[in-house]
């Protein structure tokens, strides 16, 4: 970076909105998906939760093979083209073929996102100066955080005013915005086609994946699946104990004690390391489900949610970061797609995995369940972090961090 400290350049604020509308798109579709399929197909609750989750399924996919393509074709090629597949398959949504040709437009789909998102993450990556990058991440991925809030407010209220086809109209105009936003952006050759990354690469688990960034994946992956619980089930939840009003707003204080808190926890890495932001974010999350499952009012709920919040959306971009900073510079893709991997696994997989588990334990004992296996992930982070300190101290022992 030449010794250039800022943060809010052109390119970083213009991939940033480029990243909130597709997330946008992303999240307002994801609370209309479901009912579009019941309503207009007829299809059953299963196939109407498929229309949901193979989204997540194609973006896995998405994610998987970009890290590999990062390294030879560049980030820059693999924007645009992310951007314009996302662009072309927006326009599917259009054709009323069946719920088969839906359940394949979102799995297209799916895949574009997984594409754009990773581009993205990794520009930002290489475009942030190395003493400012776990705070410049942190603001980075509030566009991501703004999106869970307004996208489906927006897609909860079109859905109810409007018609679907009209619903489709506005994603595609917004991708269309993003798609013209990220035209603008000076993107760095360097990281992704450093040395390395020419001639043929041996097929291998590291060809996919940053093996580096699998530790702090494997936090994610578990703290994510806990989280899931709470967006996929938290509306159920709510209409067991009445308090539907209050969980109404529980999305939204969320994302104001991320919003408030965000600028400080990344700049507090930056200083005091990792651990100053990580230890803290496992005690609120932990803090915030265990309220949640003991939830008896709305004061309650809605404490729970700025816990968790505090907790949870600030462990998201701090573990990305963690991620990042563990790669050597020519796979900064490969450890962004890994992290993502790690993320959309834990969020997509987990409400499946969950399902099983409800009719015998019930919401209550749910949450408290996930904030056990959160004390848990704790465990494991502190153990990582023992046995990458005693790596550094002794660089003759082995360590998987």
């Amino acid at each position: 970076m030449n010794g250039d400290r800022r943060l809010w350049t052109k390119d970083f604020i213009l991939v940033s909105v480029a990243n909130f509308f597709i997330y946008l798109i992303f999240y307002l579709l994801l609370v209309t998906m479901a009912v579009y399929a019941v309503e207009e197909f007829g299809a059953p609750e299963s196939q109407a939760g498929l229309v949901t989750g193979i989204f997540i399924i194609g973006t896995l996919i998405g994610r998987l093979f970009l890290g590999r393509m990062i390294t030879t074709i560049g980030n820059r090629r693999m924007l645009y083209i992310g951007m314009t597949a996302f662009l072309l398959t927006s326009c599917l949504y259009f054709i009323e073929n069946g719920i088969s040709f839906l359940l394949f437009t979102r799995f297209l789909h799916g895949i574009a996102l997984g594409l754009v998102s990773t581009a993205t993450g990794t520009i930002i990556a290489e475009i942030l100066p190395q003493s400012r990058k776990g705070e410049g991440i942190g603001y980075y991925s509030m566009s991501i955080t703004l999106a869970t809030a307004v996208g489906p407010f927006i897609g909860l209220y079109m859905s109810q005013q409007t018609s679907y086809q009209m619903i489709f109209m506005f994603c595609l105009v917004l991708g269309l915005i993003s798609f013209m936003s990220s035209l603008f952006v000076t993107i760095p050759k360097g990281a992704a086609l450093a040395k390395g990354t020419t001639g043929r690469q041996k097929f291998s688990l590291s060809s996919f994946i940053e093996l580096k960034a699998l530790p702090i994946a494997l936090v994610v992956l578990l703290v994510s699946l806990a989280y899931s619980s709470i967006l996929s089930f938290i509306n159920f939840y709510a209409i067991e104990i009445d308090l539907v009003d209050a969980a109404s707003l529980f999305f939204v204080v969320y994302a104001i004690a991320i919003l408030v808190s965000r600028p400080f926890t990344g700049r507090m890495m930056d200083l005091k390391g990792e651990k100053s932001v990580m230890y803290p974010a496992f005690i609120l999350f932990i803090a915030g489900l265990f309220l949640l499952s003991a939830a008896g009012n709305g004061v309650y709920l809605l404490a729970a949610g700025v816990l968790i919040g505090l907790g949870f959306g600030n462990m998201q971009s701090i573990t990305q970061a963690i991620a990042v900073k563990a790669a050597p510079v020519e796979r900064v893709g490969l450890a962004t797609s890994t992290y993502y991997i790690a993320l959309d696994a834990g969020l997509g997989f987990g409400p499946y995995v969950l399902g099983f588990i409800i009719p015998f334990t019930g919401y209550r004992s749910l949450y408290m369940m996930m904030g056990l296996l959160v004390a848990a992930t704790l465990i494991i982070y502190f153990i990582q972090k023992r046995d990458h300190t005693r790596v550094a101290m002794h660089p003759g022992s082995s360590s998987k961090w």
